[in-house]
């Protein structure tokens, strides 16, 4: 496709240096009166004639080869390179993700998927026609007169380094921070909107309104300088082209007076000198597009320049979870920017079907073991195994399609219902879909939404309660049926009602699997098969509900008991 576009462009291009000298020649013809109203012979003025014609004709079928081809070339280019951005975005850390905006990274995307349709157009159907056109005028012209040749060839290479230095120099610092401000304008408007109902309810959309106002004065003033510039930028092109024009038109005006040149070659150059001049502004100005577009794809550049979290190894297989078995060896991992870590030398069996809570205090590290379960962090030391298989050799994206999670906070896609249950297994059949909702209690209040299934629920799940939320997300993982199954507080923040049917819904769930709960409500862990108490990374104690209530002095009778005191207050 690209050397189709490069024919094309090169094709039609060539015609425009060729139809000046056809057109100095004709007016030959027409001044040493060879016309019909002389009497003369009108062959040659309709050959010329024809000429002109047939390289109109080349030129529109030159240009047709060279559009259709950059209208293929372009959108495999932004397809491959938006797929690209996008795979490498999905698999980056979860902190990196916690810590960008969402709309942000959109408006990065979109934006430098747009700046390759803008450079492509620039590069081949502007710049590289242009270039030819510079290259052959200048030869033609150098042919008849090579001094004349030479002067357009140094003219032109001087204008085109001013073009190039105002560019580089005077107009791109001031397009790279605007564009920094254009992606921050995103994520302050994505903000805004993904938080609306607490703007609502603190009716707070005066203040968002003069948030995003002093956002916007910050990006407008910055545009407003890179535009300025470029302005600017054009301003001095011009003179220099108008320099231009006058230096080659006397040249040809001196050829005219020496009797070097007679009507036809000041006809031609003329002609010569406008579509040069043409030609030339042009370069200036796409030379400050190519940049702004280079500018425009800085951000996108640097997300591929983004370094993953978390890398398979070449030629990782699959893994394969058939009974659920875990086993944490010698553990050892602290965040990034921790310089102490949260887990030294943590061992730890978890035998198939087994249901094992996980209790303490917040930052204790409950949350985090199931990461690296997931293996969304890699531990520094040690390893953990499933069924016998170190989770660090296998491919990550096997292994989460192999645990299901129901989340404290599910969040569903802007999809129906039927579309966010089968997140779980995809290609679900219709009964196994409504199965899956029988089983988590969630078909009564689909039974009565009009639309069923079919409901959209709004961006993350917003139009469901928490209670509905909880259950299409226990459906989910119904559908996907893992041997291995982690529930995060999914009763924390349910009124009684709902509370009884999630309850009742997860009991159905773990059956016959490998079950690990995160609370922080302990009657959620009484009747699990064994307790781990964390605190400070540490697995203070470790057994049944009854035993610990056993020790006087240990943690989670505490806990425990503080919760008791706190529910017979209510």
């Amino acid at each position: 496709m690209l050397a189709t576009v490069v024919c094309g462009m090169t094709l039609a291009t060539g015609t425009d240096v060729v139809t000046p000298v056809l057109a100095g020649r004709l007016v030959d013809v027409v001044t040493r009166g060879l016309g019909a109203s002389r009497g003369g012979d009108l062959r040659p003025a309709l050959l010329l004639l024809g000429g002109l014609t047939g390289l109109g004709c080349l030129a529109v079928v030159g240009r047709r080869m060279g559009y259709v081809g950059i209208t293929r070339l372009t959108l495999r280019v932004m397809s491959e390179v938006a797929s690209e951005a996008f795979h490498r975005v999905q698999r980056f850390s979860t902190d990196w993700h916690a810590n960008t905006f969402a709309g942000s990274t959109v408006r990065r995307l979109t934006r430098g998927m747009w700046a390759i349709d803008t450079l492509d157009d620039t590069l081949l159907l502007l710049l590289l026609p242009e270039l030819v056109v510079l290259a052959g005028t200048t030869l033609v012209l150098a042919l008849r007169w090579p001094l004349m040749g030479l002067l357009l060839g140094i003219c032109s290479v001087l204008f085109a380094l001013v073009s190039v230095a105002m560019t580089l120099r005077y107009v791109a610092p001031t397009a790279s921070v605007s564009n920094r401000w254009d992606t921050r304008m995103g994520a302050a408007l994505a903000d805004a909107i993904t938080c609306n109902p607490v703007v609502k309810a603190f009716g707070a959309e005066s203040r968002e309104d003069a948030r995003l106002a002093r956002v916007l004065r910050r990006w407008s003033g910055r545009t407003a300088r890179t535009w300025i510039r470029g302005t600017n930028s054009g301003n001095i092109q011009a003179l220099c082209l108008l320099a231009l024009r006058v230096v080659m038109v006397g040249a040809a005006l001196l050829l005219w007076q020496r009797g070097d040149a007679g009507p036809g070659d000041i006809a031609y150059v003329l002609t010569l000198v406008f579509l040069v001049q043409g030609y030339l502004r042009d370069i200036g100005q796409q030379v400050s597009q190519m940049q702004r577009s280079v500018n425009e794809m800085e951000e996108l550049v640097a997300l591929f320049a983004q370094p993953g979290s978390v890398q398979d190894r070449p030629g990782a297989p699959p893994i394969r979870i058939e009974r659920g078995a875990i086993r944490f060896e010698h553990v050892g991992f602290h965040y990034g920017s921790h310089a102490n870590p949260l887990f030294e030398d943590l061992s730890l069996d978890i035998p198939a079907g087994t249901r094992l809570g996980l209790v303490g205090p917040s930052g204790s590290g409950k949350t985090t073991l199931t990461k690296l379960l997931q293996r969304l962090y890699d531990v520094q030391q040690g390893r953990i195994l499933i069924d016998g298989q170190d989770i660090a050799g296998v491919r990550q994206e096997s292994l989460r399609g192999q645990i299901a999670i129901v989340p404290q906070e599910p969040v569903l896609f802007h999809r129906s219902l039927a579309e966010n249950i089968s997140y779980g297994r995809p290609g679900a059949s219709e009964a196994e879909i409504a199965r899956a909702a029988q089983l988590a209690n969630a078909d009564g209040f689909i039974a009565r939404l009009p639309d069923g299934y079919a409901t959209l629920v709004g961006e993350r799940g917003v139009k469901l309660s928490g209670g509905e939320r909880q259950r299409i997300a226990i459906a989910r993982a119904f559908l996907a049926d893992c041997r291995v199954l982690i529930l995060d507080e999914a009763t924390s923040s349910l009124d009684s009602e709902s509370e009884a049917l999630v309850q009742d819904a997860m009991q159905r769930l773990m059956q016959g699997r490998t079950v690990i709960v995160i609370a922080h409500r302990l009657s959620t862990v009484v009747s699990l098969d064994r307790i781990l108490v964390f605190s400070s990374g540490r697995i203070l104690e470790d057994g049944p509900h009854a035993r610990l209530l056993t020790h006087p002095d240990g943690l989670y009778r505490r806990l425990f008991e503080r919760q008791a005191l706190g529910l017979a207050a209510e």
